[in-house]
């Protein structure tokens, strides 16, 4: 049995997605993690390697990861492929009928969507092509040479230089678009098309469907008498009320044809020269056309279908936030993600906040505190019980508010990078969580910075959380909740579902930067 999943389920996929996340049931957030892609691969930032879907891969998502940002409902937006105007190109007219049997002519796409039939311009105005100077001399088309700038609800020409190109304008790309969503490989699609104000001219005058604009000469035919110019000749076929005008030039041949009335609910049709008349004698060649379908609705109607967007870019950036510092500085992230439905820690409740912590910190004190140094990722341990050590990794020391983030994964647990077991562990095979309460023969005292410092067992209670410290007049909020010192992350881990991984090479966060992430989503 032969099937297909056709390109409507994947724009309708698209759409559902977007949906998604404006829906206030769906909580969908970008993440960064993975502070040292070295040591998985020595040549992890000359080249990344792919991303491995299994649930063992997943598990290490989250244990790498360092924070979350909420994607809203004004992140996400549908795209298509850039495709500039350039002189001298030869793009490819809109035509219903691309497939397997019928490939395009430049690109030999067997649909629509593949080929070139749409511009952006140097105004980001974007068109349709609709004729691209087709003809029997040129059945594939001619070179673009008037760059279209016009905004008028019907199909013209943009020019005069002749190239027989007629464009169709659908909508401009707004600055504030252009800000996030423009790439080097998309250009976004105005959000709710069937209800934006800003492109109602264009929706509305898609008027009836299956109106016609554009029919092709396929063959011009001979013996069609002398040269006269043919009104209101019908276009035949399962619709109502097309004509169009037809030329025949001195030579007895067709030389144009223009639609003048588009009619309604078209799918095929064909123009009936004998129905004004027009015929030529018996053994001369009959002239041939193409009437070309416009799609549901009318070009405009529905500018997803019309152009196919089947992705979708999600933005986010990351700045440094003094009032909510979850996204660190300092140290680096080499991957990005996205997941749906995250819990917030301890809880079944959906994650909500703007931004969350993924890693866990201390709040340390003691003497040189202010003077001490932790190197990221490096490794700090506390001996909570007689044979028992916690073991995490450096994420961010912060020297003013005594706040050391740190992540714990298998590595610090006795395991290699590949899952393997270590033959000769430092502290055994069990994970030990930091701890403000540790069992007696132990301590508070968290080792492995320049400094040895303990865990501030005054900061913050169950009921009183530490949310920020006060120094020299000066309040730092930390963006964390801190009991006795200890904070654990935001989110609760191995929770949603981890939709998207994107390894990349290793970017240091400093305070003087913001991060664009750009992700696009191909269904």
């Amino acid at each position: 049995m032969s099937a297909i999943i056709t390109d409507q389920l994947r724009i309708v996929n698209s759409e559902s997605f977007v949906a998604g996340i404006a829906s206030t049931s769906n909580s969908y957030y970008v993440w960064i993690g993975l502070p040292n892609a070295t040591e998985f691969d020595s040549n992890w930032n000359e080249n990344p390697p792919a991303p491995k879907d299994a649930f063992n891969e997943e598990n290490d998502y989250w244990d790498t990861m360092i924070a979350l940002k909420r994607i809203n409902a004004s992140d996400a937006v549908r795209v298509v492929r850039k495709l500039d105007w350039t002189s001298g190109t030869t793009y490819e007219m809109y035509r219903h009928d691309y497939s397997r049997s019928n490939l395009s002519p430049q690109t030999s796409s067997t649909n629509l969507y593949d080929t070139n039939f749409y511009v952006v311009n140097s105004d980001y105005r974007v068109y349709i092509c609709l004729q691209n100077g087709t003809d029997p001399e040129n059945p594939d088309g001619r070179p673009s040479l008037d760059e279209p700038l016009f905004t008028d609800l019907e199909p013209r020409s943009a020019g005069s230089s002749g190239d027989g190109y007629i464009w169709k304008y659908l909508y401009t790309i707004k600055p504030t678009d252009l800000v996030k969503f423009d790439s080097t490989s998309f250009i976004p699609v105005p959000q709710n098309w069937e209800s934006n104000n800003d492109v109602a001219a264009v929706r509305n005058n898609a008027s009836t469907s299956g109106q016609l604009k554009i029919v092709t000469i396929t063959n011009r035919g001979v013996g069609y008498g002398t040269a006269t110019t043919y009104n209101n000749v019908p276009i035949e076929g399962d619709g109502d009320g097309a004509t169009c005008s037809v030329v025949v030039n001195a030579a007895g041949k067709i030389n144009s044809v223009e639609v003048t009335d588009g009619g309604s609910n078209y799918t095929f049709g064909t123009v009936n020269l004998s129905r004004v008349g027009l015929t030529n004698p018996s053994g001369s060649t009959d002239a041939a056309f193409n009437v070309i379908i416009p799609p549901q609705g009318g070009h405009g109607a529905d500018v997803y279908r019309e152009l196919g967007a089947n992705r979708v870019l999600i933005y986010s950036r990351l700045e440094n936030d003094i009032t909510n510092p979850d996204f660190i500085t300092g140290n680096q992230f080499a991957r990005i993600g996205i997941v749906k439905d995250p819990y917030a820690y301890g809880s079944t409740n959906k994650l909500t906040l703007s931004r969350a912590s993924a890693v866990y910190a201390l709040k340390l004190t003691g003497a040189g505190s202010t003077n001490t140094s932790f190197t990221p990722d490096n490794f700090v341990t506390q001996k909570i019980g007689i044979g028992s050590t916690a073991v995490g990794r450096v994420v961010n020391w912060n020297s003013t508010t005594g706040v050391l983030k740190y992540w714990q994964d298998r590595r610090v647990a006795g395991f290699n990078t590949d899952g393997t077991a270590d033959t000769s562990p430092d502290y055994g095979y069990k994970l030990f969580r930091f701890t403000s309460s540790p069992t007696t023969g132990a301590g508070t005292t968290v080792f492995g910075g320049s400094n040895n410092l303990n865990i501030d067992t005054n900061f913050g209670t169950s009921v009183a959380p530490g949310l920020s410290t006060s120094i020299n007049n000066r309040t730092y909020n930390l963006g964390m909740s801190f009991v006795q010192g200890v904070a654990n992350p935001e989110v609760e881990k191995y929770t949603g579902e981890i939709i998207y991984v994107d390894n990349r090479a290793s970017v240091t966060r400093s305070s003087q930067q913001k991060e664009d992430i750009k992700i696009v989503l191909e269904f």
